[in-house]
């Protein structure tokens, strides 16, 4: 261990690898799942766990490196199980901070208790990080709010009692809260991902809502947006560690308990080198994440550059430890089903969930090329 978290957030850490324990049994099940599991979710209700990500109390804050830590936990075990613990913070985010008191009396305790799973519409089948090319539409209508369009590759879709939509109205863009029972609302699946997915269409055709849906101020979403971004896009990098880990864990029992030519593996060749190399970068990503989630927890928006360097830098680490261990494991490394090759496949897409790696990439640098007052 090279970065001294906390008391609180070792034991969390802990509390959290114990739930991933507990259902790692169900990990392949569930993380081919494209529906929430119902054991997975159970044992995430029973852990409590849930509350860090979603602030039910609007006076309390989301500690992200307490967020960052549960997700390397459950990143290691079951992307199912990160997925469902780090959405039904983000889907709820802007709620917490902006949404009127009936929808946060209404929602959020639900949200934090797993009774209600949360999702976040912003995507569109032509839009993807040009947020502002949304062609979602909401206005208003006497008291009430009017939505039009189609959101799409939307987390949780299919089980969300809600989803927080991105709309343009009028100049601006809105967030509005959508209850996915509410007449005109319709989910429709998502294609099949290389590492399966709770995901889909949300379809809006005409949908009405009381105007207190809108979470926020008219045309005032993306603030909101950057907000959960913040908050958030640090944890992933947590993710990211601990499938790196995972995978590593992998390679070490394997390349230790197999003999070739009178030796270890792991004392062959070039795997020695492999070894300390995935280490090496597993560590490095380790701290920049803790790091950067401990900045963001003092100023999120502040920090949004580190929360951005440290999701690269351990996404991209990630993927390049996963393959050198599938390499060190050779033909067992293949094999359909086992752990590895779903570690493999699970590592893939978090170089493009939650900001397409070199979108950020291209933030930073005009982040740190833009000319100082």
């Amino acid at each position: 261990m090279t970065f001294d978290l906390p008391a609180r957030h070792r034991e969390l850490r802990g509390r959290a690898r114990e739930v991933a324990e507990e259902v790692r049994w169900r990990a392949g099940e569930a993380d081919a799942a494209t529906d929430i599991d119902p054991v997975l979710r159970d044992a995430l209700r029973a852990s409590g766990l849930v509350a860090l990500a979603v602030r039910s109390d609007p006076g309390e804050a989301v500690d992200p490196l307490a967020v960052t830590v549960v997700r390397e936990a459950f990143g290691g075990v079951s992307a199912h199980l990160d997925s469902l613990f780090a959405m039904q913070g983000i889907g709820s985010y802007a709620l917490a901070v902006a949404g009127s008191a009936r929808v946060q009396k209404e929602w959020l305790p639900r949200v934090a208790a797993l009774d209600a799973i949360a999702a976040l519409g912003l995507t569109e089948p032509e839009v993807g990080s040009d947020l502002r090319s949304i062609t979602t539409t909401v206005r208003v209508d006497g008291d009430e709010l009017v939505l039009d369009g189609r959101k799409s590759f939307i987390t949780n879709a299919p089980a969300a009692a809600f989803v927080t939509v991105l709309a343009k109205e009028g100049e601006g863009y809105s967030l509005v809260l959508v209850p996915t029972d509410a007449p005109g609302v319709s989910v429709e699946p998502g294609p099949g991902l290389i590492a399966p997915h709770v995901i889909g269409d949300v379809v809006l055709d005409g949908v009405r809502v009381p105007a207190d849906a809108r979470v926020g101020e008219p045309g005032q979403a993306f603030p909101l947006v950057l907000q959960t971004l913040a908050t958030f896009r640090v944890s992933v990098a947590g993710s990211a560690v601990g499938l790196a880990q995972a995978a590593l864990d992998e390679a070490v029992a394997h390349t230790t308990s197999r003999e070739q030519f009178g030796t270890t593996l792991a004392r062959l060749g070039p795997l020695p080198q492999m070894l300390g190399t995935c280490w090496t970068e597993i560590e490095q990503a380790r701290l920049l994440t803790y790091a950067a989630a401990t900045k963001a927890g003092t100023d999120p928006l502040g920090a949004l550059h580190w929360s951005s360097m440290a999701k690269v830098a351990a996404t991209e680490a990630a993927c390049r430890v996963v393959d050198r261990c599938v390499q060190m494991m050779g033909r067992f490394g293949i094999v359909a089903g086992s752990t590895i090759e779903r570690l493999y496949r699970n590592a893939r897409p978090m170089r493009i969930y939650e900001g397409g790696n070199e979108v950020l990439l291209g933030q930073l640098a005009k982040t740190l090329t833009r000319p100082h007052s």
